[in-house]
């Protein structure tokens, strides 16, 4: 409950403009790992074999602590969905402008339907898992890469997994 009610709280705040990003600059791939390293546990445990492709040297000028809010949420959702076994992904590639993350695993996937709604907000696609979450990640994840005037994307396909793309701006 305290956590829906702090995603609530946050979602309100971004899509009000009462939160302003604190834009600075940073080396993304020392993030994404950061983050990443977070759920060691989790896919230890869970047995998910993690894979990435990070490259060296991804500056950014972006809010960090906002932006560690979306992969913080993709890597849980790409192991809350993936099953034992399984495989969890994150590739980091660059443009001259941009930064594009890729965070794909080997989970269950969605059908297009559920892939149409999952940047609405109390939308859960799979209630299997609903106990785990509260449909407010993913809104929380589109409303901070719209204010960073990025864009995500998502692949997915029932029984292969889902890939999750976030293109942000460089500088």
């Amino acid at each position: 409950m305290a956590d829906m009610m702090t995603n609530i709280l946050k979602l309100n705040r971004l899509e009000n403009q009462q939160i302003y990003p604190q834009v600075t600059e940073f080396d993304l791939g020392e993030q994404l790992c950061e983050c990443l390293l977070q759920y060691e546990n989790v896919w230890e445990k869970a047995e998910i074999e993690i894979d990435t492709d990070i490259a060296e040297n991804v500056r950014v000028k972006a809010d960090a602590e906002l932006l560690s809010h979306v992969w913080n949420n993709l890597f849980s959702n790409a192991f809350k969905f993936t099953p034992s076994g399984g495989m969890v992904t994150v590739t980091l590639t660059a443009t001259e402008h941009h930064a594009i993350v890729k965070v794909t695993d080997t989970g269950c996937g969605m059908t297009p339907e559920v892939g149409a709604h999952i940047f609405e907000k109390f939308y859960q696609g799979d209630t299997s898992h609903s106990v785990q979450g509260n449909g407010l990640g993913l809104a929380l994840v589109k409303r901070v890469v719209d204010i960073m005037q990025g864009e995500i994307s998502v692949e997915s396909a029932v029984g292969k997994g889902s890939a999750f793309t976030v293109k942000i701006r460089r500088t």
